[in-house]
């Protein structure tokens, strides 16, 4: 027969033999054999019980738990059994007491999720947190003599959730898109400094040359005070050197370096991690720096917080690198910023320098042209015009230029004032009728009279207008351009239709970037400087509206300016004057009107050879190429003068069917050309058999070696750059000329000519890709 005692222990459990053989007598419970009945029945239920119990009983809180409890109290197993529980949680008596009060004086259970104790279970003064509940026992008179304890410990989950929320603030505070290194790692160790309960002190170090330099540390003077401004290589201070290089490690002896109270019972902290900051593994094979991090003396440094300093330390690289990247992008847009402000400085003040050679250009041109009693003789009049045209346009450039410029630089103003807007939208389309019609195409103007007032710029409506007009004329060529003026509830909208070529969807997006040109466009001309479309955006936004543009391939494109009336209604602006308004219009139709060249034929040769010419030119036939009517005209009168004949077109493909049906004696191109460019014609002749040695002269405006090394390298025979005297072009014509008929280059020859009666005689020159 089994005795009280092993009937009461009895089960298997390993605290329950423990508790069989203690020596019950000696503890205030007594003999086993004279516990009452509440008391047996306690013990068995905290015994058969998976989870961990604890039973408190009699005056003295004598202590019986089971198996896993005992896990929960580390080294004071199996000590504590039998003992007063004042005795073995001294260090977190001062928590627990009133909470079992209250339930031995109420008789009411109480639960406390997460429960902070200062537990001395495994050989130093731990920081522990369990989720606890105190329940009255009672004995057999229903007297509350004792305590039920139901408890778990969560002290990972709470110090885990503790340590990742450090690890977001980091994330936040080391967003380093708006400040500098130095500032975004003093905001991480800010951010560190706000969690003194897993790290107990830090500071960044970053890589320097061939020394580590402190950029941050958190506001603990002690710390500071110990710690090192700078690190050179090879110094084993606080292995800082060791960290750079990759090694994690652990600096013992930080209490003997400095004291500092920390963790969660002010104890003193006794060894810090230092890790390296890490760059990604393609971008460099050492880190950044290092990381000092101290480790809190009320935590043991296991796997989960040597995991938690590993984060802690990538997360602060992370940071580090990004406001580096920042920082190095911001100084790259800084650096950005100053060369577009000195480029736009620079094109306005020479701008500026070019309207006083060009007011002495034009003044005494018109003069001449306006002098009736001394008139010029037609040869003369004819080149006066031609340089008062080319002249006009320089100056319409400049005046671009100025615009853009101004507009770039914040400093263009909108001098607003009251006008009759159909009326002058009207007259700015008028001067182009002229032009449109030369182009065989319809202008249909439709600008009723507004039912209020307009209050705004003329001139830079003018210079809307006139841009938007100059694009349709030049990408339409056939049906028709119009020009709407029209009210709308909200807004006034200007809309600017064609029936051109259209865009292709992925170009609109671009299509008001500055100097952006829709690559292999066909139009009339590749002359402009690329700012037209940009400017209409940025005149329209000074005006208090915006631009708007729909479009389909091969149907046309429509441009809607919209204009909200509320910035149509500003205080009028005195200061301009109605003469100004028209120049900028004429000036533009003018240019425009030298893009008209039939596109089916060739314009006719140019004037006979003179009466007496030099031997070298008789018979000689040259076909020039460009783009440019008073181009085209002051070659044929130069080359002309010399006795060749001339023949002239205005785009690459007209130069290769000309080519085609008749072989000249020499080909003179432009390089920039809509449709096909000089470059692509000459490469496009060289591949044929009978153009290969046609001899070919390039003309471009684009100076330097390189652009005369690609144009003699695709087999040009010489690369002339605007701008030119008259005599050396000649003696380059005639050199080139010479050199032809040295290597028996003969236009006329039956084996150059096509064949009218062939299949291809007809078709459509192949032209080769433009080159890149």
């Amino acid at each position: 027969m089994s005795s009280p005692t092993e009937e009461l222990f009895g089960g298997g459990s390993a605290t329950g033999q423990l508790m069989a053989r203690l020596d019950w007598p000696a503890t205030p419970l007594g003999p086993v054999e004279s516990w009452p009945q509440s008391l047996r029945a306690a013990v068995r239920i905290v015994l058969s019980s998976r989870y961990p119990m604890l039973l408190l009983w009699g005056e003295r809180f004598t202590q019986l738990y089971n198996d896993a409890y005992s896990a929960l109290i580390g080294d004071k197993h199996p000590g504590a059994l039998g003992d007063d529980v004042r005795t073995t949680l001294a260090e977190g008596w001062d928590v627990l007491a009133p909470l079992i009060q209250e339930a031995m004086a109420t008789g009411v259970a109480s639960w406390v999720p997460a429960l902070r104790l200062l537990l001395d279970r495994s050989g130093y003064r731990e920081e522990a947190y369990f989720s606890v509940s105190h329940a009255p026992a009672r004995d057999d008179d229903g007297r509350t003599v004792g305590i039920f304890t139901v408890c778990s410990e969560v002290t990972e989950q709470v110090v885990g959730e503790r340590r990742l929320g450090l690890l977001r603030d980091l994330s936040v505070r080391g967003d380093g898109r708006t400040v500098d290194v130095a500032s975004t790692c003093a905001r991480l160790v800010e951010a560190i400094g706000g969690h003194r309960l897993d790290v107990p002190f830090a500071a960044i170090y970053l890589r320097e040359g061939a020394a580590l330099r402190r950029v941050a540390c958190t506001d603990d003077a002690p710390a500071a005070e110990a710690l090192p401004d700078v690190v050179l290589n090879g110094d084993p201070a606080w292995e800082l050197w060791a960290a750079s290089r990759g090694a994690a490690t652990e600096v013992h002896g930080v209490a003997q370096r400095f004291t500092l109270p920390a963790g969660a019972f002010d104890e003193p902290v006794a060894s810090a991690m230092v890790l390296p900051l890490p760059l990604p593994s393609a971008e460099a094979d050492q880190p950044l720096g290092a990381l000092v991090a101290g480790v809190s003396p009320s935590r043991a440094l296991n796997e989960a917080y040597r995991s938690f300093f590993q984060l802690l330390a990538q997360q602060v690289a992370v940071a580090v690198r990004n406001s580096r990247a920042y920082e190095e992008e911001r100084r790259r847009a800084e650096a950005l910023a100053e060369l577009d402000r000195v480029k736009t400085s620079f094109f306005t003040n020479v701008s500026h320098e070019f309207r006083t050679p060009l007011t002495l250009m034009l003044g005494p041109l018109s003069d001449a042209l306006a002098d009736d009693r001394h008139p010029l003789p037609p040869e003369q009049r004819e080149r006066v015009e031609t340089a008062r045209r080319s002249a006009d346009r320089l100056l319409t450039l400049v005046n671009s230029l100025l615009t853009f410029s101004s507009l770039e630089a914040g400093r263009a103003q909108s001098r607003a004032r009251q006008v009759e807007l159909p009326e002058l939208t009207a007259e700015f389309a008028g001067v182009f009728r002229s032009a449109v019609e030369r182009a065989g195409l319809r202008l249909e103007v439709d600008c009723p009279p507004l039912p209020r007032p307009v209050v705004l710029d003329p001139l830079n409506w003018e210079r809307i207008v006139t841009n938007l007009l100059s694009n349709a004329l030049k990408h339409t060529f056939v049906g028709r351009i119009t020009v709407g003026l029209h009210a709308h509830p909200t807004e006034l909208r200007l809309t600017v239709a064609d029936t051109g070529i259209g865009i292709a969807e992925e170009e609109l997006p671009r299509l008001f970037e500055r100097f952006h040109r829709v690559e292999g466009a066909p139009s009339r001309s590749h002359e402009g400087t690329g700012i037209g479309l940009a400017l209409v955006r940025e005149l329209t936004r000074l005006e208090g509206g915006d631009v708007r543009v729909d479009s389909q391939v091969g149907r046309g494109t429509t441009f809607t300016v919209a204009l909200p009336w509320t910035a149509l209604r500003r205080s009028a602006d005195a200061g301009v004057v109605a003469g100004e308004l028209g120049d900028t219009a004429r000036a533009v139709a003018q240019e425009a009107s030298g893009w008209l060249v039939d596109p089916l034929r060739p314009e006719p040769a140019g004037p006979g050879p003179s009466e007496t010419p030099p031997a070298t030119g008789r018979g000689v036939r040259i076909l020039v190429a460009d783009d440019n009517a008073d181009m085209r005209a002051y070659l044929v009168r130069l080359l002309t003068g010399q006795g060749w004949r001339v023949e002239t077109v205005g785009t690459g493909r007209q130069a290769l069917d000309a080519i085609r049906r008749d072989p000249p004696d020499l080909l003179l191109t432009d390089v920039m050309m809509p449709e096909v460019d000089g470059f692509t014609l000459v490469r496009t002749l060289r591949g044929r058999p009978e153009t290969r040695a046609l001899p070919a002269v390039v003309l471009s405006a684009r100076a330097g070696a390189d652009a005369a090394v690609e144009g003699l390298d695709l087999g040009a025979d010489d690369y002339v750059v605007k701008p030119f005297t008259a005599a050396d072009l000649v003696a380059r014509v005639r050199a080139t000329l010479d050199g032809a008929r040295r290597r028996g280059w003969t236009p006329h020859a039956e084996n150059h000519r096509a064949d009218p009666a062939s299949p291809t005689a007809g078709a459509a020159p192949d032209v080769a890709p433009p080159a890149v």
